[in-house]
């Protein structure tokens, strides 16, 4: 049995195609792995919120030095480090917003990537303290296309992000599937929505 944390970061509803994906694919696990459970995270209409100055001065106090100020100032974050140790499995529908992520998605990076807590430094720099055989799926939407090896291939700073910051914590075994093209006509966005949802079939599949 697995536990997944699926987030959605989009604040869209009906008409978010990552959030309607995202729901796609965890509505199919579920139907093949009932023994699994789902922790849902909706970043895009409940967000976090960004890191303050109360928050760096707790990040960076030892637990029995905090004040009930620091406390309370660190305490969604530890919850949302916890949420994110327990589970097995990630899924993350995440839109494009100006060539990357969302800025809720942004802020919710900055509340669980915590020194002492999902990566430490050392003599050999750094190391991720996620534990190893996590597996994440990143349901992405976007506008355009920006293929591997193309010159449109140097704008796409969503997915070398989000390959980084979870490698960066720990977690590599990573995979996209690319809902893209959705402003490029009809007939592209068509094409690319289909490719997507068979993506996400062989993942319910093969993930």
């Amino acid at each position: 049995m697995a536990n997944i944390l699926h987030i959605d970061s989009s604040p869209r509803g009906e008409r978010s195609i990552s959030r309607t994906l995202s729901y796609e694919f965890i509505t199919s696990w579920k139907d093949t792995h009932p023994e699994d459970t789902v922790t849902y995270r909706d970043l895009g209409r409940n967000p976090v919120p960004h890191v303050d100055e109360s928050w760096i001065a707790a990040a960076f106090t030892p637990l029995d030095a905090r004040t009930p100020e620091l406390t309370e100032a660190i305490s969604l974050s530890d919850s949302l480090v916890e949420e994110l140790l327990e589970a097995d499995r990630y899924v993350l529908g995440v839109p494009m917003y100006n060539l990357s992520v969302p800025s809720t998605f942004k802020a919710y990076i900055d509340q669980i990537v915590r020194v002492g807590r999902t990566f430490a430094v050392g003599e050999n720099g750094y190391q991720g303290l996620v534990p190893s055989g996590k597996k994440l799926l990143v349901i992405t939407s976007r506008g355009g296309t920006f293929p591997p090896g193309t010159p449109a291939a140097a704008y796409d700073l969503q997915e070398p992000y989000i390959r980084t910051i979870f490698g960066f914590i720990g977690i590599t075994d990573i995979t996209f599937i690319h809902a893209d093209s959705l402003n490029l006509g009809d007939e592209a966005r068509g094409k690319s929505l289909e490719a997507a949802k068979n993506a996400i079939a062989q993942a319910v599949v093969n993930w």
